[in-house]
């Protein structure tokens, strides 16, 4: 039948344009096919050429999910495609919120040096979630980026690369009496200069951390340029000589006439008149990239100036009063005059002589100067761009010609550092301190979030029917209400108190906050009534034979397997770790339950080039703990009670009397403040008098 089909997709000439659901035209085999309905019974109909075009559309049709290329391994109907999609392993959020943490000031460090010295720091919420975010600042920080001048210097072998770039000296030709040819040949037949080869340009680039081809084609681009400059320079060697020549014996002839046409015609760079010549043959676009890659000729060659003189450096003198008419009619006036930004001339000025008064001048030695903090000095460097927006020393241009240097250095104790330290190792040994603020804000007007050291990032995974569970109780009934209102924290934290206490639990069980700083984020801990550990004995971990096991694992399995179904995605994780056997149980949730994420790796090929590709599919469980649809208070003591045994709470009692305003002579009262009734006893009296 397929080979009486005309038409070029392969179906019949009537079946292609038949939609018809009752279709009666006759079978017959060159025009048109028999009639059928689709086996899984989706309700649709067609002829039966068309069998393979209703498999791409048929509601029923059994397919893998959308996200199968990305590790997921269910198939189903295509009509709950949609549906699935909503708890599919496959399909991950990443959580982007992200929010501003700044440094303690010099002057409220009473409390945060406290608060590490309570025994209870881990379990108070803002406290434990400063010192993630406080390591992760610390970790992002390089020293290289801050304190240059303060890094190791690594003895990189000298490579000699002189004759790697090529080129003749036209003064060592003259010193040693060597026309061009020969120079250029002893150059090039490598007395002089020696070409590297292939291998030993990149073990060459390799050794300079540039093994890159971009580099590497770089590099070949300047040597053939290099090259060319080269020959080009015997050229004019002998260019020149042939002038000198025509000096001693002035002879013309047509090839003489020919090259000095082509030097006044040509647009070379060593050719005279030529930056003339473009500025009338070509456009502005093309002259100023001509002058970009060839200004380093043109400089060696004369035909532009290195820098601009004084005397074509035009700015405005003393400017005498002109009388403007119209907006056409203003002339330049006559004391427009070179001058540079600098008032005075640079060789009448006074001698100035660098001095460094921090030693001479106040007799100490440099050792016995005081240390700077790594941790305190870092962040100030860090602030002031975050803040100002510039750093305190910055190099500033005047102009074209001169620049402004500042500079401002620093004395550590474990200085240098090494090129790819960080401010963690730099403080791995120190003692823990808190260097960061317990309060957070998520909206600031003061720098740009997405290039600040002190913004961070939430950064944890989740599934797509995880992910509002998860923004909704971490971010917004935790993390945003723990100044003051989840966490409440005693009114003199500011004199160094470390008091808090937790005022919410979920409405439906009795559960604790506490933050893991292992997952990084906060989980829910249970409370489990004291008479559910009656008669429970404590088993050591310690098994020497596979048979002693606890009494949870000598359960079977199918109820292992029950147990597990009404646990969150946070104890899954927690449980699979436990043992062997409790892994096999949680994985047989892990589709249901879990989420699946590819695993990739770079792959560095020998020509320079890489590529990325998928190394496996890994299954994990989310850090989400049970959702918690409504809080309650928790039954606690009010803060008032805490307030009676603060320690740093003073009371003032004072035994002396005190005059209530009362207790005052009444007429003085009056006579000081007058009334207006007052006023009115005082004027009737004096009329009666």
């Amino acid at each position: 039948m397929g080979k009486n089909r005309t038409t070029s997709s392969g179906l019949h000439p009537h079946c292609e344009k038949c939609h018809n659901q009752n279709c009666k035209v006759p079978v017959d085999i060159p025009t048109s096919c028999i009639f059928i309905s689709c086996h899984l019974k989706c309700g649709a109909a067609f002829h039966l050429c068309k069998v393979e075009e209703h498999g791409l559309l048929c509601p029923k049709e059994i397919v893998p999910c959308l996200n199968s290329g990305y590790g997921c391994p269910m198939t189903m109907t295509r009509q709950r495609l949609a549906q699935h999609l909503e708890v599919c392993p496959a399909s991950v959020i990443t959580c982007t919120l992200e929010w501003n943490r700044w440094p303690v000031n010099e002057t409220d460090t009473t409390f945060y040096r406290n608060a590490l010295q309570d025994p209870n720091c881990t379990s108070q919420l803002d406290l434990a979630m400063a010192l993630r975010d406080q390591k992760l600042l610390f970790s992002s920080i390089q020293m290289k980026t801050l304190f240059p001048e303060l890094i190791e210097k690594m003895e990189e072998p000298e490579v000699p690369l002189d004759g790697a770039v090529g080129g003749v000296d036209p003064e060592r030709c003259k010193s040693q009496n060597l026309n061009p040819e020969e120079m250029l040949e002893i150059s090039l037949n490598g007395e002089e200069v020696q070409e590297l080869t292939q291998e030993e340009r990149l073990a060459l680039a390799k050794s300079k951390d540039v093994a890159c081809l971009e580099n590497y084609g770089m590099w070949e681009r300047m040597f053939a340029k290099e090259k060319e400059g080269c020959k080009q320079t015997v050229k004019n060697l002998e260019d020149t000589s042939c002038q000198t020549k025509d000096k001693e014996d002035p002879k013309v002839t047509p090839q003489n006439s020919n090259d000095a046409e082509i030097a006044r015609t040509g647009l070379a760079p060593w050719q005279d008149g030529v930056l003339d010549r473009l500025r009338k043959e070509v456009n502005v676009a093309e002259y100023n990239m001509y002058l970009v890659h060839n200004g380093c000729m043109l400089i060696n060659f004369g035909q532009l100036a290195a820098c601009t003189p004084k005397e074509k450096d035009f700015v405005y003198g003393n400017l005498e009063p002109i009388e403007v008419q119209t907006i056409r009619s203003f002339n330049v006036p006559i004391s427009f005059r070179a001058k540079r930004s600098h008032l005075k001339d640079p060789s009448q000025m006074v001698k100035k002589t660098d001095q460094n008064v921090d030693t001479s001048d106040l007799g100490i030695a440099i050792e016995e100067l005081p240390k700077a903090n790594e941790v305190e000095t870092t962040l100030l460097c860090c602030l002031e761009r975050e803040l100002k927006g510039h750093q305190i020393s910055e190099t500033v241009g005047t102009d074209g010609l001169y620049v402004d240097f500042g500079t401002q250095t620093y004395d550590f104790h474990s200085a240098p550092f090494k090129s790819d330290a960080s401010l963690a190792d730099v403080v791995a040994d120190q003692p823990q301190n808190l260097h960061v603020q317990i309060q957070t804000e998520c909206v600031t007007r003061r720098h740009n979030k997405s290039c600040s050291a002190f913004t961070y990032l939430c950064c944890h995974a989740f599934r797509r029917d995880e992910y509002p569970w998860h923004f909704r109780n971490v971010h917004g009934d935790i993390q945003s209400c723990l100044t003051g209102w989840f966490l409440q924290r005693c009114p003199l934290a500011y004199l160094g108190c470390t008091f808090s206490q937790k005022q919410f639990r979920p409405s439906k069980y009795r559960a604790t906050i506490s933050y893991d700083t292992d997952l990084s984020t906060f989980i829910l801990q249970p409370k489990v009534a004291a008479s559910l550990y009656k008669g429970v004995k404590t088993v050591s971990s310690e098994r020497k034979r596979a048979r002693n096991l606890d009494s949870l694992s000598r359960l079977p399995f199918e109820i292992l397997q029950h147990i597990v179904s009404f646990l969150d995605s946070m104890s899954l994780g927690r449980l699979s770790q436990v043992s062997q056997l409790m892994r096999e149980v949680c994985s047989t949730v892990v589709q249901q339950k879990g989420m699946v994420s590819l695993k990739w790796e770079k792959k560095t090929y020998s020509h320079g080039g890489f590529t990325w590709r998928a190394r496996k599919k890994a299954w994990e469980f989310s850090s989400l703990f049970s959702p918690v649809d409504k809080w309650v208070f928790e039954d606690m003591p009010p803060m008032a009670e805490h307030l009676k045994v603060c320690p740093f709470y003073q009371k003032e009692i004072r035994s002396e009397p005190v005059a209530l305003p009362s207790m005052t002579d009444v007429q003085e009262r009056r006579g000081k403040f007058q009334t207006l009734v007052n006023s009115v006893f005082i004027s009737d009296k004096t009329h009666e008098e």
